[in-house]
């Protein structure tokens, strides 16, 4: 979707002429989580004239209280109107993003937006005009009970592809995609996923920082519409054990002005230096950017062996059983695929960190193994290791502690985002170890 540059009178005239009564202000914490301040349009100059303040003590990973008052600066790009009914009044809501800034009005070093175009500058004095980004996140869909509160039964027993009635989910991925192209999005496709309950949902690509819009925006739209249709949508990565989990694989290329810099017609695989030394850097850094790319203790219950998520570094262009797969695509196409990232993950700061990994490669030409063109979950830790195929992490204290000693990505999302979000996953973990779980009482209880 090409973003329209509004100016401040042409959304002045849209509030009017499409009777807009409020505006929903968004941002993300820290951790990824969507944020809003919702202004009636009266205050609509404040807002435009970069004057809007919140309490940034209030949020998570932000700041402290003695420093609270905040000013939320709008890209005047994201303006858009909600497409669906609002309830108790006859008005329209429409939305911007904002950048966070201090009260000094120096942009926010906690504000992952800020992070990733921070990331993206560094891109640009590398002589890469655009990183490139299109990703496929799944969900699964709940039934609601009579209260409307989500309950753990799954809408469907459909699979793979599968049509009504297995796939009772249809009607409102329909709704999801209508919806999303009311509101500016190419949807390519939309399909029943391998698990029961749930799907995925494939928008076209488009440049990092407005891909990762895209993505909370998603994830709004989906929450939305599922609610709508008397179900609850969720992108927890594992919510249902013994069936495959949520992923978010994310397609990546690079260009310089309208040149992919990742195509070689000249190299059998038709790759470029430039692709094969960034996915040397993906390689290099992937344990240290698991933290972020799946930043909850349920990720690691999805990257096991056995439910298609992948568990080792390394990279492929035949199988999907690696962390990293090269499509068939070529030409303005050609794309690296990196399969590990899960839709809980923070968008930007993710991005940010991806992005960093693979520059680093490109600067100090890293180079990668050998492509694995077997199935790895079929190898033993014999021919994995003479393969050179390390581990991911396999719990989120494991990718956190990984994460601390990577300068590469701790500078890409910077000091106080690291800091914080180290800060708050090793509380998340704590907090999980100290919950005694059903399997453990089912193992041990009568065996002990």
């Amino acid at each position: 979707m090409a973003r329209k540059l509004f100016t401040k009178e042409e959304i002045k005239q849209l509030v009017i002429d499409e009777n807009v009564e409020f505006i929903r202000v968004t941002f993300t914490d820290v951790l990824g989580a969507i944020k809003n301040v919702e202004v009636p349009t009266s205050q609509l100059d404040k807002l435009l004239n970069n004057n809007l303040m919140f309490d940034g003590s209030s949020i998570e990973g932000f700041v402290r209280i003695n420093e609270s008052d905040m000013y939320l600066y709008p890209d005047l790009s994201t303006f858009m109107i909600f497409p669906w009914a609002t309830d108790g009044h006859g008005g329209n809501v429409a939305r911007l993003i904002a950048d966070v800034y201090t009260s000094d009005r120096e942009p926010f070093a906690g504000d992952p937006r800020h992070a990733l175009r921070h990331v993206l500058e560094e891109a640009k004095n590398a002589g890469f005009s655009a990183f490139n980004v299109g990703t496929e996140p799944e969900f699964f869909l709940f039934k609601l009970d009579a209260n409307g509160n989500p309950t753990t039964e799954l809408n469907d027993k459909g699979g793979y592809f599968d049509l009504a009635p297995h796939d009772k989910g249809e009607n409102v991925r329909r709704e999801i995609v209508l919806t999303l192209e009311k509101m500016g999005f190419e949807i390519e496709a939309a399909h029943h996923e391998v698990a029961e309950g749930q799907h995925e949902v494939d928008f076209k690509y488009a440049s990092a920082l407005e891909a990762a819009d895209n993505i909370q925006t998603f994830k709004l739209v989906v929450k939305t519409i599922a609610r709508k249709n008397g179900y609850y949508a969720t992108f927890m990565p594992k919510p249902v054990s013994g069936i495959n989990g949520s992923g978010m694989h994310t397609n990546m290329s690079l260009f310089r002005d309208t040149d992919n810099v990742f195509e070689d017609k000249s190299d059998e695989m038709g790759l470029s230096k430039t692709a094969y030394n960034f996915l040397g850097g993906i390689l290099a850094h992937a344990t240290a950017f698991t933290a972020l790319a799946n930043p909850t203790v349920n990720s690691y219950k999805r990257l096991t062996p056995g439910f298609e998520a992948p568990v080792y570094v390394a990279w492929s262009a035949s199988n999907r059983s690696p962390m990293v797969r090269v499509p068939a695509s070529r030409g303005k196409s050609t794309r690296l695929e990196l399969r590990s990232v899960d839709p809980t993950a923070n968008p930007y700061t993710t991005l940010a960190a991806v992005l960093a990994a693979g520059l680093d490669g490109i600067k100090n030409e890293l180079e990668p193994l050998a492509s694995v063109d077997k199935n790895i979950y079929l190898m033993d830790e014999d021919e994995r290791t003479k393969a050179g195929i390390t581990d991911l992490p396999d719990t989120l204290l494991a990718a956190v502690r990984e994460l601390a000693v990577d300068d590469v990505i701790v500078s890409a999302i910077g000091n106080h985002i690291a800091d914080k979000f180290i800060e708050a996953k090793k509380i998340e973990y704590t907090s999980y170890r100290q919950v005694v779980s059903q399997w453990e009482t089912d193992a041990y209880f009568e065996n002990y």
